[in-house]
């Protein structure tokens, strides 16, 4: 049986063919992530630049400077393990600098995106919050200080940027209109950090931040579980018997079905809880109530009708904490480590993925599947009845062991020996601290 020896093991260790890095170090790639961004021709040097960087890869070059990274997979001929995200945090930076000279911005004059997870504001200062950052934000440069930037998606008063605050307290929490652009915060280095839901202890899986996960390259260095408790609020002197609707997030919303039946109310859904009650009290409506937290019910000047409206009082939601480079994995500490990777078709084939990790005795604590966009669907042949289709998937594995562990060494390894792809997400230190409503 083969198997993978590290010199320092990784939590970014990733396989993957050499064709990404072929359209990584390419605008057109990055243009096609960032659609509402312009870019120039490539210049020169610059695409002289990129086809050093694909032919040092491409040759094994130990030269590289990633070669003398400690996280390097020897079966790959010398190359780095990691160069698929110094890649695109490079290809990143690269294309925020000719963004800048093509717009003509001026670093200095370009304003502070403030975020604070002690703020405390009325609604009548609603005008004064950070405004979150969307997909076309993301050409500005950062201020860089010695404050942790952390980003989070939502307004302030989310849960997620409680999460944030959690786990990274003192940080400047930065707000982010959707996923997609949180993730593009930190590789751009507009921010340190990104906490982000994964799951939820009632609602389940957030499949959206698994395909984000696959398809940037940052890395997970921790996790935090944050107890949920939601509220029912309104403007102030409005009353419960008043409401005629209630917004919220969709996945809020469902934990509050028991309580909002007995309301007898038309249900909303929104992209977020605390930006539902920031429409409210941004549009005076005073027949429609949010679930949210009592945080945002502060800052956005409501009152709370209701406290502790969700159905399960256990309700838990995991964060993972991304950043651009991995961490080193240890072994004084419980640590986690996630990774994902795709299996051909054939009997027997997730058995056998599954049984690496139980003949070394290592806890699964996560199996997730999802199907691949670009191959959903996988033809073969069969012999009695012309051809049969069937869906592709990637399979995403949260395990109790660190990368230093040479188990999950060797559990990788023996997966390597028969899986089409397979990427370490992180190995990072586990939350086990309780959760407090």
């Amino acid at each position: 049986m083969a198997t993978v020896q590290l010199g320092v093991p990784a939590a970014g260790l990733g396989y993957a063919d050499s064709a990404w890095l072929r359209t990584s170090c390419d605008p057109s790639s990055l243009k096609k992530g960032l659609q509402n961004l312009s870019f120039t021709s490539i210049k020169a040097d610059e695409h002289k630049r990129k086809e050093v960087c694909r032919a040092a890869y491409n040759a094994g070059d130990t030269n590289w400077p990633m070669s003398t990274s400690p996280y390097v997979d020897p079966t790959m001929g010398g190359r780095a393990a990691q160069w698929q995200s110094s890649c695109a945090v490079l290809s990143g930076q690269w294309a925020s600098t000719q963004i800048e000279e093509e717009k003509g911005i001026d670093i200095e004059q370009v304003p502070t995106i403030v975020g604070n997870s002690n703020l405390e504001i009325s609604s009548r200062d609603l005008m004064t919050l950070p405004k979150p950052l969307s997909v076309t934000d993301l050409a500005l440069q950062p201020r860089h200080g010695s404050q942790l930037r952390v980003a989070y998606q939502g307004v302030p008063g989310a849960y997620s940027e409680a999460a944030a605050a959690k786990a990274y307290p003192n940080c400047e929490a930065v707000p982010c209109e959707q996923f997609d652009a949180a993730f593009q915060a930190v590789e751009l280095w507009l921010v340190d950090r990104a906490v982000l839901p994964i799951e939820n202890s009632l609602g389940g899986s957030i499949h959206r931040n698994y395909d984000l996960l696959l398809r940037h390259r940052l890395h997970i260095v921790g996790e935090v579980q944050l107890a949920v408790h939601h509220c029912l609020m309104a403007l102030p002197g409005v009353q419960t018997t008043d409401l005629k609707r209630v917004v919220s997030h969709q996945q809020a919303l469902a934990q509050c079905e028991h309580t909002l039946s007995k309301l007898g109310v038309t249900r909303e859904a929104v992209d977020d809880t605390a930006g539902a009650a920031q429409f409210i009290a941004a549009n005076g409506l005073r027949d429609t109530g949010a679930v949210a937290s009592a945080r945002a019910a502060e800052i956005y000047g409501l009152n709370i009708l209701a406290d502790g409206i969700q159905d399960d009082s256990d309700n838990v939601t995991r964060f993972l904490m991304l950043a651009r480079e991995p961490i080193i994995p240890r072994n004084d500490r419980p640590f986690k480590t996630s990774i994902v990777f795709t299996l051909e078709e054939g009997p027997g084939v997730l058995f056998k993925a599954l049984a690496v990790f139980a003949l070394r005795s290592i806890n699964l604590t996560k199996i997730e599947s999802r199907p691949q966009r670009k191959r959903p669907l996988r033809v073969v042949d069969d012999s009695n009845n012309g051809t049969a289709k069937y869906f592709d998937y990637l399979f995403y594995i949260d395990f109790e062991a660190s990368m230093a562990d040479p188990r999950s060494q060797n559990a990788l390894g023996h997966l390597q020996e028969f899986a089409t792809f397979l990427r370490v997400l992180g190995s990072y230190p586990m939350d086990i601290t309780p959760c407090q409503p």
